[in-house]
């Protein structure tokens, strides 16, 4: 059994950690900023952990039951899509109406070397992907990503998620230190591929 934080709550929503790995590395990421989220230490001692490990803690969650839970931690949650895919449906079976979400950096295609996104579907509710950038090469100076054409990937994902019926919010993290990003230009991208867009204001706590 994990005895690491795999569950947290934030700002009154049940949130899953599942992983510390991530094919980015954000300028802005959290991780480089603190070891914590509102006291929950997110690093893990190791990977190897399993879908019932995450629901044994989130049994331990049963009365602070939100109307959404979230699949965001330390790292990119899709990375782990089979544990992914089995909490989202125990969840969907055992805690009728509460809605899921995933926050994702949009490259799970490119991670699983498949489209993925009708594995989603009927799990996942909503998804919030980080466009991070309005071309490119901006995205690359901001995400750092270590996989090739991730760019042009998470567009496709943005598109494919909002074509599939699941609630699609593309991000982009405005305001950290020198790094400029033109919120305008990236909300119209959004909107040509079919999803909501939000600007994240960046602040130290990094939520």
């Amino acid at each position: 059994m994990a005895d690491f934080n795999l569950v947290y709550t934030l700002e009154g929503k049940i949130y899953i950690n599942l992983t510390n790995k991530c094919t980015n590395n954000c300028v802005f990421c959290i991780r480089a900023i603190k070891d914590d989220v509102v006291g929950a230490d997110l690093f893990l001692n190791n990977e190897n952990i399993t879908a019932q490990d995450v629901i044994n803690q989130l049994k331990k969650f049963e009365n602070q039951m939100s109307e959404e839970i979230v699949f965001c931690g330390y790292g990119e949650p899709i990375i782990k899509l089979d544990i992914l895919k089995e909490v989202a449906k125990y969840i969907k079976e055992n805690y009728k109406g509460v809605k899921i979400r995933v926050n994702t950096n949009g490259q799970g295609n490119l991670i699983h070397k498949r489209d993925i996104v009708p594995e989603l579907v009927g799990l996942i509710d909503r998804v919030s992907i980080s466009l991070n950038g309005e071309n490119e090469e901006e995205y690359e100076r901001i995400s750092k990503p270590n996989l090739k054409n991730t760019y042009s990937a998470v567009k496709d994902f943005i598109s494919e998620c909002a074509k599939a019926g699941i609630d699609t919010t593309a991000t982009v993290v405005s305001g950290y230190k020198g790094y400029e990003v033109n919120v305008k230009n990236c909300e119209e991208i959004t909107k040509s591929l079919g999803a909501k867009f939000r600007e994240r204001p960046w602040i130290e706590n990094g939520y």
